[in-house]
């Protein structure tokens, strides 16, 4: 079974940037969609972003124009550019993916971003 790690998180300004990393156990070529998702305090998990095997991604629209997700299939690693961030981003973030061609579906453990002055 894949296992995804993820890392970047932290604490950051108002305007400031983060970058996410979802590493892989094993190759991403393995892996179908792949996604971001958030859970705020008291706020039910939500989508932020995914992205195809192919390379073809999505957003939700409160994220559009600031965030950007990406997979590099050969070292096993999506990543989520966070730009522009804004206090209500502050979540934890939590990557998921869909093995293929066997349709699992896989979480990693979260890593906490906070957006504060």
């Amino acid at each position: 079974q894949v296992q995804l790690v993820e890392s970047g998180g932290g604490l950051v300004q108002p305007g400031g940037s983060l970058r996410l990393s979802c590493s892989a156990s094993r190759t991403l070529f393995s892996i179908d969609t792949m996604g971001w998702y958030r859970q705020a305090p008291g706020k039910e998990r939500e989508l932020v972003a995914t992205i195809t095997r192919g390379g073809r991604p999505n957003y939700v629209a409160s994220v559009k124009d600031r965030f950007t997700i990406s997979r590099d299939n050969a070292n096993n690693t999506m990543y989520l550019q966070m730009n522009n961030l804004k206090p209500e981003d502050t979540a934890v973030y939590y990557c998921n993916a869909v093995t293929w061609p066997a349709g699992q579906e896989v979480w990693g453990q979260g890593t906490q971003v906070t957006v504060s002055s």
